[in-house]
């Protein structure tokens, strides 16, 4: 029985990820229900060390996501946010380019095919992570600024609860060059980096 949930597993996370032009849909989300709260907050830690040479796969990307920022009721999302702005967006770096993530679509729209782990932080480690996550707000919609920065730590935290979770590591990161990721993001003047937070398998000792 545990080597056909593997096998479907692997085939979820081969073939449920379709490209389109350069955007990609995610497979659903689906958490494991052996994973407690327990758990997750007996083994929440920052971690900065990564294993460079693992990516973490489309349905681990895809649960990560949807714990942050997802939706889990109809247009209500798992973390908070003052009068329900919902203002907060993240993009998703990886080494093959930058994406937004579609929360509504489950999926990851391409802004970019550059490389820009390396601008997302200060700190060398971050062009070791699977991902940086980069948390940008959209100042129109803000009810005001500490309010936009409580909903990046719920969201933040839900992130770290669901790496504690299944493995992962993660850190998150104030040392950044604000300045610069609005560029490389194309972002318009109405949009702010908040916070980052990097991604991936713990470096093995």
């Amino acid at each position: 029985m545990k080597i056909k949930s593997l096998l479907a597993a692997l085939v979820i996370s081969i073939t449920a990820v379709v490209s389109q032009g350069q955007d990609i849909r995610l497979p659903q989300p689906r958490l494991s229900e052996e994973a407690t709260l327990k758990s997750a907050l007996e083994n929440r830690c920052s971690q900065r060390e990564y294993d460079n040479t693992r990516e973490i796969n489309p349905l681990e990307l895809s649960n990560l996501l949807w714990a942050g920022w997802g939706y889990n009721r109809e247009d209500k999302r798992t973390a908070p946010s003052a009068l329900d702005r919902q203002e907060i967006t993240l993009y998703v770096c990886m080494k093959d380019g930058v994406y937004r993530y579609d929360a509504e679509a489950n999926g990851l729209i391409q802004i970019t095919d550059k490389n820009i782990m390396g601008l997302t932080g200060k700190q060398s480690f971050v062009e070791s992570a699977a991902i940086n996550i980069i948390y940008v707000c959209n100042k129109e919609l803000s009810s005001s600024r500490s309010m936009s920065m409580v909903c990046c730590g719920a969201i933040s935290q839900n992130i770290s609860l669901y790496c504690a979770s299944t493995g992962l590591a993660t850190v998150v990161r104030g040392a950044f060059d604000a300045d610069t990721l609005r560029t490389a993001l194309k972002l318009s003047p109405n949009h702010e980096v908040l916070l980052t937070q990097s991604v991936g398998y713990p470096a093995t000792k």
